[in-house]
């Protein structure tokens, strides 16, 4: 009888499958475990949980008698039911908590990670090979394109440049509320949907878990062909125009060109190597542009495996870093998703969209939710805690780096050159989130003072001389002094509650 091999909830592809004695085709038996003490641990969107339930019961059904599906409280008494004493095999897990759990088992034999291009290895003797230097995001992806022949023409970048962001930082059209594109794959629910929301109904009546946000009607793809489907309309109908406007935002079109595919690759069902494969024949075919494929490329072959490999690079202790010794709690009105709060209507608008779907692109991300946190002084372990939960594609490797690091400039540099944050001028150029705003993008200060705008100055007020040895910021740092209004500004904003909805 082979040795089973266990499948985490994001472990859903053929690629996590291992090979029986019978053949190479991914025969061993299948051990899968639906552990209620996750769903406990902390509160999640409840599109998130819907989704990962709904995708690990669809894999349970297509692999039939194959897999031992077990619903327990926790994995190790799952894995008692599944197995007893006996030996599985598991795909290195995507958390270090995981990963404690699996190697604490005599009975677990954990095998590499699968579902990313860079092997840890590889990783290591590339990080070895940069010395004393920085980890810098840019360098590794020019390494992976080398080493993975990603829009190489021969030993060149395809078109001769390596970094196209200077064509992809358009602002939308001034006159459209939406980019007019093909909508996004849209997935459609059935009786392991059904079932899933009648067990989180009966959990949250029953008190035995908590959720935020809305769920429903399920949007993100739950099985291998809906994924694959997404895929295919995304780099047929979308990714051409994915590029020029991927930074901007529309507040009647959250999804733009963006993908929707970060879910899918976190939950296994799609493996990096054909998204950007099926991208970059795209563009040598002639049906999408290099800036748009090179956009998507990076994303994928450049930050998110940039993302996986920091995050155990660093180690556990980056999840205490916090160089800007920020620790305000966040509010209840941010930890409900409580959108309607918020006068603020670039906020308001994001913390919707999360509310109601548990996702926004990048740059809300980063730029309305995160520059808010970062601006107003709150814990980055608490912010990742509250990206990790309320995103559908959000997981500790994830987050970890991406707040911590990115974010909230927590590490002091060691991932990126400065803190990413900003006033109302970057919010009102790359959106259209401004206009019918109770705030104006220009003031600083008074009753119509842009909270980002304030909010931004007071930060560099604040962490100052912390920030002076940055070159990236020197220019920045000296705007202050050129604020005839600094002393009222910083007045106002020491009178606000750093936890008040704005």
């Amino acid at each position: 009888m082979s040795t089973p091999h266990w499948l985490f909830g994001d472990q859903l592809g053929p690629h996590f499958l291992r090979p029986g004695p019978e053949g190479p085709a991914g025969d061993a038996p299948v051990v899968m475990i639906e552990a209620r003490s996750v769903l406990r641990r902390r509160r999640f969107h409840r599109a998130k949980a819907h989704l990962v339930l709904s995708a690990m019961r669809h894999r349970a059904a297509e692999l039939g008698d194959r897999v031992t599906y077990v619903r327990a409280d926790t994995y190790r008494q799952g894995l008692r039911e599944a197995v007893g004493d006996g030996q599985v095999t598991v795909c290195h897990p995507t958390s270090r908590a995981a990963l404690g759990l699996v190697s604490s088992l005599d009975q677990v034999t954990v095998l590499p990670p699968r579902g990313y291009l860079v092997s840890f290895d590889d990783f290591h003797a590339w990080a070895e090979g940069k010395g004393d230097a920085a980890l810098r995001q840019e360098d590794f992806y020019r390494w992976v394109r080398r080493e993975h022949d990603l829009l190489m023409d021969g030993d060149q970048p395809a078109g001769d440049h390596w970094n196209l962001d200077h064509d992809n930082r358009e602002p939308p059209p001034g006159d459209a509320e939406t980019l007019g594109l093909p909508g996004p794959y849209r997935p459609r629910e059935d009786a392991v949907d059904d079932e899933v929301r009648e067990d989180l109904d009966r959990w949250e009546r029953d008190g035995v878990v908590s959720f935020v946000g809305v769920d429903g009607p399920r949007r993100f793809p739950a099985t291998r062909r809906e994924a694959l489907s997404a895929l295919r309309r995304f780099v047929s109908r979308r990714l051409a125009e994915f590029g020029p406007r991927e930074d901007a935002m529309l507040a009647r079109d959250p999804v733009m060109s963006h993908s929707l595919l970060s879910s899918s690759l976190n939950l296994g069902l799609l493996d990096p190597a054909e998204c950007v494969s099926r991208a970059e024949d795209a563009w040598r075919s002639g049906d999408a542009p290099l800036n748009s494929v090179e956009g998507y490329v990076r994303q994928v072959a450049g930050w998110r495996e940039y993302v996986w490999q920091l995050y155990w690079h660093f180690g556990e202790e980056y999840r205490r870093r916090n160089a800007l010794d920020h620790h305000d709690p966040l509010p209840e009105w941010f930890l409900e998703l409580d959108a309607d709060a918020v006068t603020a209507r670039c906020l308001r608008t994001v913390l919707t969209q999360v509310r109601d779907t548990g996702w926004t692109h990048h740059i809300p991300r980063l730029m309305i939710l995160g520059s808010h946190a970062l601006q107003r002084g709150w814990d980055p372990a608490a912010v990742t805690d509250w990206f990790h939960r309320c995103f559908v594609d959000g997981y500790d490797w994830v987050m970890l780096p991406n707040v911590v690091g990115m974010s909230q400039y927590a590490d002091g540099g060691l991932m990126t050159t400065k803190p990413y944050t900003s006033g109302g001028a970057y919010v009102h150029r790359m959106s259209d989130l401004c206009g019918p705003c109770a705030y104006r993008p220009g003031d600083r200060v008074g009753e119509r003072a842009c909270p980002y705008t304030a909010g931004y100055w007071a930060f560099l007020a604040r962490h100052r001389e912390r920030l002076a040895g940055n070159g990236r910021m020197a220019r920045t740092l000296k705007g202050l002094d050129r604020l005839k209004d600094l002393d009222a500004l910083l007045e106002q904003e020491g009178n606000h509650s750093r936890t008040a909805p704005p």
